[in-house]
């Protein structure tokens, strides 16, 4: 039988509305040094650093010194100045990431992100029961009514995005699942995942409400937000980034992370958790 496929609608699309700044507090960045990001390396030639990030670590160089970012990290680690980041992570994703130490390696990978030849596999825990494989084909835009203000949602005028959700473990109203993102929009998974009505655990925006990422914003991690995102961070975690696509002999793994795998073993009461065998 083959899989459904979801195509456009035409959903309303909803008038510009004002977002509310909100302060990020620096007592809750996460600072790396570079023995930690030492530790997280999987691979490291003259050409590429590739490390498992932390799901507390923000890619981008931010203003809160060196170390408050992967970047940063990566730059003190390396004594390069200059650290390429081939391709994103969200900040409370965890997974392989890859970056370029120089700028000729950085430019011939990040147009095979563009041009689609990497091949990158997620694993992601979602609420609800996933009864079959389905390939979500929906174009994603800004919400723009959205207290967050850096939210998308799916939208009629939207750009293109496509994903594929493969149910691995279906246990007690949660689904474990190995995701293709077959395009790379901000939050591709995690606006499909919501749209499908089952969203990744522990997602602060695309959750079950918005405003508990404002809350966590101002007043950090609380019992009330624990009660209802159910884990401390979003379950999602980049598995696999495949270059063999662009001409590169390398195919980089990162296990799924002891956070979710507690969650996994507790609350679904399942330990295996893998990808599926490429085919």
């Amino acid at each position: 039988m083959s899989e459904p496929v979801i195509k456009p609608d035409t959903p309303a699309i909803r008038p510009y509305g004002p977002w509310p700044p909100r302060p990020f507090r620096s007592d809750r960045v996460k600072l790396t040094s570079p023995a930690e990001l030492k530790s997280w390396i999987l691979h490291e030639d003259d050409d590429l650093l590739v490390v498992n990030k932390s799901g507390e670590v923000v890619c981008h160089p931010s203003k809160f010194g060196p170390t408050s970012s992967l970047v940063g990290a990566a730059r003190e680690y390396t004594g390069l100045d200059t650290v390429h980041l081939v391709f994103r992570l969200d900040r409370e994703t965890s997974g392989v990431v890859v970056m370029a130490k120089n700028p000729t390696t950085a430019s011939r990978l990040q147009k095979a992100m563009q041009t689609r030849k990497v091949g990158k596999r997620y694993l992601a825990l979602l609420t609800g029961e996933m009864d079959a494989p389905i390939e979500v084909d929906q174009p994603l835009g800004p919400e723009i009514d959205s207290a967050v203000h850096v939210k998308d949602h799916v939208r009629a005028d939207g750009k293109v995005a496509q994903t594929k959700f493969i149910p691995l473990a279906v246990r007690n109203g949660f689904s474990l699942v190995e995701v293709h993102p077959k395009t790379g929009r901000k939050h591709q998974i995690r606006a499909h995942a919501q749209w499908l009505g089952q969203s990744v655990v522990g997602d602060k925006i695309y959750g079950p409400d918005e405003r508990l990422f404002l809350k966590f914003v101002d007043d950090g991690w609380t019992p009330e937000l624990a009660e209802k995102l159910l884990i401390r961070r979003q379950a999602l975690h980049c598995a696999e980034i495949d270059l063999r696509p662009t001409g590169l002999d390398w195919v980089f793994s990162a296990e799924w992370p002891a956070d979710l795998s507690e969650f996994t073993r507790d609350r679904m009461n399942h330990d295996d958790v893998r990808l599926s065998p490429r085919g």
